[in-house]
């Protein structure tokens, strides 16, 4: 039995399931940040950002992923109030205005378990629910599906110096390790999604050794999200720091697919789904 076989089928929600099928299901990324590495500043209001998440669902996305706070390298801290004040009247107008699970992107418990209550469905947090010691029971007593990621260090220092023995191995050991207690911790296993965290403390050769090795973490029994977005290794492999990324993040999105990714986490959601939706309908 292959890797890809090994897949998982479905991710348990808060009120609802997530069947995969087919191609990856799309997370859109809503950042109401002035300082996230690709569109800082673009949705760093209610308004603006609203609009954008519902032009995100009708793109295609099957989920939203509400940001307020940077995760880029070295971004700069913010308060927990300051955090609570850019998300929470984003998510309560999504909430009421759209049926597209809502997801928090936070490692604080105090701003997730605010964001559920005002109707987010999926905690994704990118230090693995590890940054504070309450986010595991606010998983587990809101029933949310919680993004579980891997990260070397944190945005501050994660891309210092990320050293590896062997990065696949490694993450995926991690992930069965955080997979293993965050069950412990009364998290089902099939509210649980996967994330080996591209960007997030490796080096580009270590980030195109884990997108090309995404089908080895089926093995882990949970859904794959993988956040490649516009993200720097594109510049990399292109060899141009300035060039338009989105041709990038289609190639690598592809690539993903036929790995049986389930999840991808994209800021152009239309370009994207459409580009699969070609692929998909060209190879059946």
């Amino acid at each position: 039995m292959n890797e890809t076989s090994q897949r998982a089928s479905f991710w348990q929600l808060r009120k609802r399931r997530i069947e995969f099928s087919g191609q990856p299901a799309l997370m859109g990324i809503v950042n109401v940040t002035p300082d996230s590495f690709s569109d800082g500043g673009q949705f760093d209001n209610t308004a603006a950002a609203v609009d954008h998440a519902l032009q995100l669902a009708e793109d295609g996305a099957a989920m939203l992923d509400i940001g307020g706070e940077s995760t880029r390298p070295y971004a700069t801290e913010v308060s927990t109030q300051e955090e609570l004040n850019r998300v929470i009247p984003v998510i309560e107008q999504l909430a009421k205005q759209t049926t597209v699970p809502i997801s928090i992107d936070t490692s604080s418990a105090t701003v997730a378990r605010a964001a559920i209550a005002a109707g987010a469905e999926i905690i994704n947090d990118v230090t693995g629910l590890t940054n504070d010691s309450e986010m595991p029971d606010v998983a587990a007593s809101t029933n949310a599906g919680v993004c579980v990621m891997h990260m070397q260090g944190t945005p501050q220092t994660m891309q210092d110096n990320p050293q590896y023995d062997d990065v696949v191995t490694e993450i995926h050991e991690y992930l069965q390790a955080r997979l293993d207690q965050l069950s412990a911790q009364g998290i089902a296993q099939s509210r649980i999604c996967l994330d080996p965290g591209i960007g997030f403390g490796k080096s580009h050769h270590h980030n195109l050794q884990l997108l090309k090795s995404c089908h080895q973490f089926h093995t882990l029994g949970a859904p794959l999200l993988v956040g490649h977005s516009r993200k720097g290794f594109i510049a990399h492999v292109l060899a141009d720091r300035e060039c338009e990324r989105t041709s990038g993040t289609i190639g690598t999105s592809i690539a993903l697919a036929l790995q049986g990714v389930q999840i991808l986490r994209v800021h152009d959601v239309a370009a994207v789904q459409r580009a699969l939706t070609m692929f998909f309908e060209s190879t059946a």
